[in-house]
């Protein structure tokens, strides 16, 4: 399906209907200079960034009480301060206390970072299930149980007609896919479209090399490796489009194979789902890459 999909997508069409409107509010993407984490989509993510906070503040407060230490040290323990040096081999409070602190730390981050692991490898029972399959360079969906699969390749890219640069007719096809120039590189053809508040579970393989699937606000990341299946979920909780990339270096055009999920109502969800089904379900012949309107 790969090579046929992929010499079919050297035709571009703009077609509506499988893709379903891409108007919504853009939230999660990359921000130009910006610091700090992506607005959190999902209790994982809000968990994340929670246990990243506090780790970063036992950190600066250790690395403060350290440095006001050595200060301290360099102030009092001076030749000038202290002309004539003590002589001494241990100090058992000293030495019970900084193998003690240092142990109850670990144990306190331990206790809220494990339960956040756990959580994300425990895989609960999913509303929908995806099958994301890496390629060199674009990624393969298969919604299980639905009877529908399709390929999603990066606006831009030669699948699409381009050649991976930013061209007027790049431009074009992502106007008419309803996104901003500011979107190349992160937008895709056709994007995974999932319903807000459902479970989720993503499968991720790959066909090739070892890929990586990642949407930062949903605060996931899964290798895919050719020959295993893994497993991922999140839960969405607000409505629009999130943008993820192969975060896991598989080649030449490894830059250039981006992820676009786009969360929608339920409501909105069974359209897509029943439009998709009369598009590509049991649809083995080559298809043109579809670039989703905004119409």
């Amino acid at each position: 399906m790969r090579l046929k999909t992929m010499i079919a997508g050297m035709i571009p069409a703009f077609l509506s209907a499988p893709a379903f409107a891409q108007s919504d509010e853009v939230i999660g993407a990359p921000v130009n200079g910006g610091m700090g984490f992506q607005p959190a989509a999902t209790e994982l993510a809000r968990d994340l960034q929670w246990l990243d906070g506090m780790i970063t503040v036992i950190i600066a407060a250790t690395t403060l009480f350290v440095l006001g230490l050595m200060i301290w040290c360099i102030v009092r323990y001076n030749q000038r301060s202290n002309p004539k040096a003590a002589s001494f081999t241990h100090n058992t409070p000293v030495e019970i206390a900084w193998t003690i602190v240092p142990i109850l730390i670990l144990v306190f981050i331990g206790s809220f970072s494990l339960p956040t692991l756990f959580k994300q490898q425990e895989i609960p029972e999913g509303d929908v299930v995806i099958k994301a399959t890496g390629y060199q360079w674009y990624w393969g969906y298969e919604y299980i149980g639905e009877d529908f699969s399709f390929d999603s390749y990066m606006i831009g890219s030669p699948a699409t007609g381009g050649d991976n640069r930013y061209t007027d007719e790049v431009e074009a096809q992502l106007t008419e896919a309803g996104y901003e120039p500011e979107h190349f590189r992160l937008a895709t053809d056709t994007q995974v479209v999932v319903p807000v508040g459902q479970t989720i579970v993503m499968q991720v393989t790959a066909g090739d090399v070892i890929h990586s699937w990642t949407i930062p606000a949903f605060g996931v990341k899964q290798d895919g490796v050719p020959g295993r299946l893994a497993e991922l979920w999140f839960t969405p909780e607000q409505e629009g489009i999130y943008f993820g990339q192969c975060s896991e270096l598989c080649g030449i055009a490894h830059a250039y194979m981006p992820i676009t999920v786009k969360v929608v109502s339920e409501e909105e969800y069974a359209e897509w789902l029943t439009q998709m089904k009369e598009e590509y379900a049991s649809n083995d012949a080559p298809r043109a890459v579809e670039v989703a309107s905004a119409e």
